[in-house]
């Protein structure tokens, strides 16, 4: 059967495939499809620089965004650096008023460009992008250009102004990423189903566990964990307050690589007791000496050497959802964040201590987790009765 790509295409496909550790492989040929010379060029030197794997990971998926939506606004490739009047024609095209689309059908992104995304898979959401979405495809289109060596226009006044203006106009009340939490309770429901011995069960198993109990870690975070983040630290006694009581294995996983800190911030969380029993269980029957922790297993029970994209964490965690009889629209990977959080309020941690876990450099961002039923059961709010 002959290669459905050829070319060019064909060319950049075998340079991705270099970044097959980083890169999903079933996007492979659409990136390749997507991407310029240029741009596989700079995601390649991005990676020899020792960029983090989840940074290139959205590089990459925002860089292919935008070159589909340039060509499909301008009927060519990314210019660089972008004229100012192509950056304020992105914004205008994602972020939009909804009412005033009703009684202007030109508001907005023009039906033609909206059917080009849509039919090669890269817009399913209908209305305006989410706010986070283009600021974040903005953010990344700077950086790129920067690393580029040449100068953007994104700090423009008025690019500034015209997001401004924007993200008033479009004014979408903030949705929960989950819409609710993977409290101890519904941990407790899936880890039930983790009940055999199959690999993915044993697999499964230690990336709840990890997850919750590491402070609520980002899907992309586990995704990006390695066996050289962990150290194994002195056992603990499963009681603090007594000394008689069973040591329990301890263990430092370090995130300055992989998630909202930097390497510089040398940022480590302590987990204690079951989940590190789990995650030792699932390294030694997976044969992982080094590299990524979570893999993935093809259908006859192989682990790959890939890790999993945090897509593919977030998937598993809505099985699990199902397996367990829960309504997996109800719930994300973002919602163990949530859950541990509002766990640790419910048992009277204070926040600042829960934030050392979770590594939340935000107090109000922190505080966001703790929903409403938590605090209505919790001391703050019998104060007076």
């Amino acid at each position: 059967m002959s290669n459905p790509l050829s070319g060019p295409v064909l060319a950049r496909a075998e340079q991705l495939d270099a970044l097959d550790a980083i890169l999903p492989f079933d996007r492979r040929d659409q990136l390749a499809a997507l991407l310029t010379d240029e741009d596989v060029a700079t995601l390649t030197h991005l990676a020899d620089q020792g960029t983090r794997e989840n940074t290139l990971r959205a590089f990459a998926s925002d860089l292919g965004y935008l070159e589909a939506w340039c060509m499909a606004a301008t009927e060519g490739p990314l210019p660089w650096p972008a004229p100012q009047g192509l950056i304020l024609k992105y914004i205008a095209h994602h972020l939009w008023d909804p009412a005033r689309r009703e009684i202007d059908p030109a508001h907005g992104m023009p039906v033609d460009v909206e059917a080009q995304l849509r039919g090669g898979g890269l817009l399913r959401a209908s209305g305006p992008h989410a706010q986070a979405t283009v600021k974040r495809r903005l953010a990344s289109w700077s950086a790129l250009t920067k690393w580029r060596g040449l100068e953007g226009e994104f700090a423009a006044a008025a690019v500034k102004a015209a997001l401004r203006l924007a993200v008033r106009a479009h004014a979408r009340p903030r949705t929960r990423k989950s819409e609710s939490a993977v409290t101890g309770d519904v941990l407790s429901r899936l880890l039930a189903t983790c009940n055999s011995n199959r690999l993915a069960d044993i697999r499964d198993r230690a990336l709840l566990l990890t997850a919750f109990a590491s402070g609520g870690r980002r899907r992309s975070e586990l995704a990006a964990l390695s066996v050289e983040d962990l150290v194994d630290d002195e056992p603990m006694r499963e009681n603090p307050a007594d000394p008689n009581s069973r040591q329990v294995p301890c263990m430092i996983l370090r995130l300055g690589s992989i998630g909202t800190t930097t390497a510089e911030d040398d940022a480590r969380v302590v987990m204690v007791g079951r989940p590190v029993a789990s995650l030792k269980a699932w390294l030694a029957a997976a044969g992982i000496e080094t590299g990524p922790v979570f893999r993935r297993i093809d259908q006859w029970g192989n682990v790959d050497r890939r890790a999993l994209t945090p897509q593919s964490v977030n998937l598993i965690l809505k099985a699990r959802c199902e397996k367990a009889g829960l309504d997996p629209a109800r719930f994300s990977a973002h919602g163990l964040r949530a859950g541990y959080l509002a766990d640790a309020a419910n048992l009277g941690v204070p926040l600042q201590h829960a934030m050392q876990q979770s590594q939340h450099r935000s107090v109000a961002q922190a505080a966001t987790y703790y929903h409403d039923e938590d605090r209505r059961n919790g001391r703050v709010a019998r104060v007076v009765t």
